[in-house]
């Protein structure tokens, strides 16, 4: 019996943090947030759905889309600018994901700049009459990289520079 109990006590940090990452996902982006809660971006491992959720560490509050469809990819637009070269060059990597759900339009973004050798993460949160606020991410914490959303069916757009 207590070998039963130690074994339901270490098992239940498991099920809180599951449900950011089932077993047939994978994380593609992830961060904690300045204010504690936690962003991941997640795909089925068979290229099935993709999911954005944003919580606490032990509740997801957010999840979209709702259903995990192949349709899931071309609710999201992905666009990312590379310009190396360093400081003397203002190098720069830029990448950005957006979609919108309830009125609001939602950008996770991480960044880069040579000039300054600044980095940032985070979610800017747009509403309907273009109030933004941004949610600051810690960048240490940091798993995963929206590059990899290149090859994948999420809609790309073009930065025009």
């Amino acid at each position: 019996m207590r070998n039963f109990l130690l074994i339901f006590a270490l098992m239940i940090p498991l099920v809180f943090s599951a449900q950011y990452l089932l077993p047939n996902e994978e994380t593609i982006f992830s961060f904690d947030t300045k204010n504690g809660k936690k962003m991941s971006l997640v795909k089925d491992k068979k290229n099935g759905y993709i999911q954005y959720r944003l919580g606490s560490k032990n509740h997801v509050e957010m999840e979209f889309p709702n259903s995990r469809t192949k349709e899931s990819w071309k609710q999201f637009t992905y666009n990312s600018y590379h310009r190396g070269g360093g400081k003397q060059n203002a190098g720069m990597d830029l990448n950005y994901l957006s979609f919108s759900n309830n009125n609001y339009k939602y950008q996770l973004f991480r960044t880069y700049y040579a000039e300054d050798g600044s980095y940032a993460a985070g979610i800017t949160v747009t509403d309907s009459k273009g109030k933004e606020t941004e949610i600051s991410g810690v960048y240490k914490t940091i798993k995963g990289c929206m590059c990899n959303l290149e090859d994948t069916e999420v809609k790309k757009e073009d930065f025009g520079l």
